[in-house]
């Protein structure tokens, strides 16, 4: 029995579409931060953000469900995500919400961890997720989603909040790092290759 069409094995699966949906969300995004949002133009770019963080978990899980993992899908769910927040962070920077050098430190890490899981994999080496990347994913994206949460709440400023959320998944996000460049040297991604003979 043929699988449903969404369920197919195609590229144009519902994981993947999701996935893609949440890449051609991003200059959207750029659009609705740029030269000082409206209040209704920050709850759209709210509700877009939250919705792109819970379709990253929802597509990851059905593709694991229906057995529909790819190279492609493995490749293009990480570049959603990071596409998302790191164009969510620079227009936080032009509206002067957050620090320059922190947002540039924060993708310094994702680079660094990238290359490294890059060449990981290539000398087959293992680099098990990290506890402490997940708390940093989770403080980052709740501080992006306070950020553009226009009302103040329980007396609470959003921009002074989400900042203060971002500088804890800051310090996870650089203790993660170094917990995955721990795991790489380790497996002996140090040692010098000599040539045979």
């Amino acid at each position: 029995m043929d699988k449903p069409l969404l369920k197919r094995d195609g590229f144009w699966n519902l994981p993947n579409s999701l996935t893609v949906a949440r890449i051609a969300l991003v200059p959207f995004m750029v659009w609705l931060l740029w030269d000082d949002p409206t209040p209704f133009e920050l709850w759209l770019g709210f509700f877009i953000f939250v919705g792109g963080m819970i379709t990253d978990i929802i597509d990851g899980w059905l593709a694991r469900k229906w057995n529909l993992v790819s190279p492609a899908g493995a490749y293009l769910d990480p570049l959603a995500d990071k596409l998302m927040v790191t164009t969510t962070l620079v227009m936080m920077v032009e509206r002067a919400w957050v620090p320059a050098w922190l947002v540039a430190l924060l993708i310094c890490r994702e680079f660094a961890i990238t290359g490294l899981r890059g060449i990981a994999s290539q000398e087959g080496m293992v680099i098990s997720a990290s506890t402490l990347g997940k708390f940093k994913t989770a403080y980052q994206g709740t501080a992006l989603g306070v950020m553009l949460w226009t009302p103040h709440t329980f007396g609470m400023d959003p921009q002074v909040t989400g900042l203060f959320f971002l500088y804890i998944a800051t310090f996870f996000s650089l203790a993660s790092a170094a917990e995955y460049m721990i795991q790489f040297f380790r497996q002996g991604a140090g040692k010098v290759k000599r040539p045979a003979g």
